[in-house]
Formats: C-alpha cells, structure tokens, sequence
C-alpha cells in the first residue's frame, strides 16, 4: 500500500460519520410530483361533489371573465403564450384540483367535540366514494389543528377518526396528506412521530407522512437563537414530506398591519429562504402560502385579483417555489395560466441547454451538471403538470424520460 493510499484509507474513517449523516440527511429528489398548488376546502364544507363543484366555478369565472386566449392574457398582464388558455380550460376539465386539504383548522374553527366528530367522519366517508370513483385529486388529505396544549387532543381525535374511516375503507393510497399546522417546536415534531406511530398501529395502515406548516416565528427562529426548521426535519425520521408558508398567522405573528400582509413581504421571503435553505437536498417539498384577495365581484374587481395572484404565483416560481396555495375556485384559472406561461415561455430555451449538455447541438451556455440538473427538473415539473405534452419535451430535447429523470438526479420509482 501507497503512503497516499494509506492517507486515503484514514480519511474514510475520520469522515465515515460524516459521509453517513450526509447521506442519511440528504438523500435527494424523491423521485415523485410534487402539486403545484393545494386547494384548502373546510371541513364542513367538504363532499364527495367538491371538486366537481370547484371545476364548475373556475370555468364559469374564466369564461364571464377570460373567455378567449388573448382577453385572459389582457387581464393578467401576461403575453397570450401560444395554447396557454386552451391548456387551462383543460385541466379544468381533467384535474381541477392536483392537491386537497380538508381543513380542521383554521378554516373550520372550533366547535364542539361531537360536532367536529361528525365532521371528520363524514369527510373520510366523502373522500373514501371519491378515491372509490376515481375522482379525487391525486393528493388529498387534511389539516389538524395544532400540538399546542389548548387544541392538542381534538386535532390528534381528528387524525385518528378520519385515518380509521378511510383505513376501514381501503381508501388510504399513496396520495394521502397530513398537514400539522402552527408548528412551534421539535418537540411538536417528534411528538407527531409518536401520534403516527399509534395511528397506525391502531388502524393497520401503511406508513404516514406529513407537511409542517410553517406560520409561527418560533419555527423560523427558537427560543435559543438557532433557526430550527433543519433540525424538525431531522426529527420526524423520513416522515415529514413537506413545509408550507402560512402567509397570514405569520405576519400577524411579526406585527404586520393587515394591509401589508403579503407572500411578497420581506418577512415571508426571510421565512421562505429559510424553509428553501433548511429543505434542500432532503426531498422535503417547499410550498408558499396564499392571498386573500379573491377574484370575485365585477369584471375589474376579478380581473384584479386575477392579475395579483399571477404575478405572486410567477414570483413564486422564479424563486425555485413550485407550489402555493389557493382558497377559491375562480384563483385555479390564474394559477394555472401564471404556471403554464412560465414553463412554456422557458421550455425552448431549456431543452436548448440540455441538447448541448447532452452533446447534441450548441446553446451558447456552458452549463455544469447542477444547472443540467435544474433544467431537466424545469422541464419534468412542466411535463407533470400539464404545460408542455411529452412529445413536445421529446423532439426539443432528443431525451427519454429515463435520461431526464437521470439528470434531475431524481430517483426512478418502479
């Protein structure tokens, strides 16, 4: 044995736990879709027939108030991108809805035990017809109220009655979504962890994830100065899947007058920054929050808000966020128009980049692996949800699917 190779056998072993840790921590892309927006609905207000009635209302808004391709595009200040508005009325036809929540939380509120009983038995019923029917959004689930003392116990009951209800009808599938709301420690997290556990043990299922819902500043910052969103996703040991920015218990919680609470304040971007930074490499999903200005009222007034929110949604994307959330079934016709307009306005030029990454042609752009990597991922995501077809992606880029999953670093599933 070489001296240089003797040097390299010490240093895998001083870096043995490290290499470990890393690869534990940060196992990368998991290798699934990740939703562009979810649609929060409250519980009393859900039904087996929500998502049709959502369907119905956004396609009413859009065609009183956006009925050809160039008045949509007038009405959002975005160029009228070529298909765009025909793109949209279809997947308001096929998948409305790509991610549900049936809020128990702020959005239901608080009522009495038996009331809230009825609630989360009577959604997991709804829900279990619509995976039944095939008509649920391929992500679906709910929010529990917090692990704060005061809502403890009824968002655990409520876990366990709507997970019992759909176990017992064999409609738990890999689309099932638990999302804790105001998360304020790591404890809370690992306390969910033990919450999972039982859950299911009592109902046999397969094992459960959930989001953090980041809206509380303990989240973002602990009581000892150290950011603490790394470290939640460390304890809920592979379970948590996601993190989603609560626009509005956030910047209350900092002060912020009501008139300025926005997606776009600098105190959601700090937030954001620190759920992008805490979330990458993990394969946890990073999601911003909501506005709460909604496109109902006269023309002007829909046209507004439509402008609003496909610009926050734009903004969103541009800063490597690709999923947000909206509250009104006339806000799905600008989400999608805002997320198919920038994947298609960016689609030529980054299957331009992979051509000559690939080593079939000449970009102009010298791009390392971990641009490759961003732009092939650019292009998945816009397949998945629906901007470009696959056979658009296969004659610009002259990649299989395989060979771009592959230089997303995503892992293939079986």
């Amino acid at each position: 044995m070489t001296e240089l190779d003797a040097l390299a056998d010490e240093l895998d072993r001083r870096l043995a736990a490290a290499d470990a840790v890393l690869a534990a921590r940060y196992p990368g892309d998991r290798g699934v879709r990740q939703p562009v927006h979810t649609v929060y609905v409250p519980a009393d207000q859900y039904g087996a027939g929500t998502v049709a009635a959502w369907a119905a209302e956004a396609k009413a808004a859009l065609a009183a108030h956006g009925g050809s391709a160039d008045e949509l595009a007038a009405a959002v200040d975005l160029p009228a991108a070529e298909g765009v508005h025909d793109r949209v009325v279809a997947k308001l036809d096929d998948e409305p809805i790509e991610d549900l929540r049936i809020d128990f939380e702020d959005g239901y509120g608080t009522r009495s035990d038996d009331e809230e009983d009825a609630a989360a038995i009577g959604a997991a019923r709804a829900l279990a017809e619509t995976v039944e029917a095939g008509t649920a959004p391929p992500y679906h689930g709910l929010r529990i109220k917090s692990l704060e003392a005061p809502s403890r116990r009824r968002g655990v009951r409520t876990l366990d009655l709507f997970v019992g209800e759909l176990a017992s009808a064999g409609a738990l599938t890999d689309g099932f979504v638990i999302t804790l709301a105001k998360v304020t420690s790591v404890e809370q997290i690992e306390a969910m962890v033990v919450v999972l556990d039982a859950v299911e043990r009592a109902h046999g299922t397969p094992r459960l994830t959930f989001e953090i819902q980041v809206e509380t500043p303990q989240a973002i910052l602990g009581p000892d100065g150290t950011a603490l969103i790394a470290r939640m996703i460390g304890a809920g040991a592979g379970r948590v899947t996601g993190l989603h920015y609560g626009t509005y218990d956030y910047s209350a919680s900092l002060g912020v007058a009501a008139a300025y609470q926005s997606m776009e304040h600098p105190v959601a971007d700090h937030a954001k920054n620190v759920m992008q930074l805490a979330a990458a490499g993990t394969g946890v999903f990073v999601s911003d929050g909501s506005t709460n200005v909604l496109p109902v009222g006269d023309r002007d007034a829909v046209h507004a808000a439509w402008r609003l929110h496909a610009r926050l949604v734009r903004r969103s994307l541009e800063r490597g966020i690709y999923q947000g959330w909206d509250m009104h079934p006339a806000q799905l016709p600008s989400r999608f128009l805002a997320t198919y307009s920038f994947y298609r306005e960016g689609l030529e030029a980054a299957a331009a980049r992979l051509r000559a990454y690939a080593g079939q042609g000449e970009s102009g752009y010298l791009d390392e692996p971990a641009t490759a990597a961003a732009l092939a991922g650019f292009v998945l995501r816009a397949v998945e949800c629906g901007a470009v077809d696959q056979t658009e992606v296969d004659k610009l880029t002259g990649l299989s699917p395989a060979a771009l999953a592959s230089l997303a670093k995503r892992k293939l599933r079986s």
